[in-house]
């Protein structure tokens, strides 16, 4: 199986880690300004996750499934294309 491709590896993170700036800034901060920049930045991450993901999962569509969960999605979706072919998901 090849590796993931380099738009899931970047995408994948980047969903994670702007929803983390969100949800802080949701219970902490309240800027408005943030939220502005940082929504739409998350909002796109999470559709070219779920893009790239379904691109690469072939006949096994759990990993396209996996990236539909919001904020950990592609994460798990990368870990289940990263799998070698035999083993199973933990």
């Amino acid at each position: 199986m090849q590796p993931p491709s380099r738009l899931l590896r970047i995408s994948a993170p980047v969903e994670l880690l702007s929803l983390c700036v969100l949800l802080v800034n949701v219970a902490v901060l309240h800027q408005q300004a943030v939220a502005r920049a940082i929504g739409p930045l998350h909002g796109c991450a999470y559709l070219i996750a779920i893009i790239s993901a379904a691109r690469e999962a072939g006949p096994d569509r759990t990993a396209t499934l996996l990236a539909a969960i919001p904020g950990i999605g592609g994460t798990l979706a990368l870990r289940r294309l990263a799998a070698p072919a035999g083993s199973s998901a933990r």
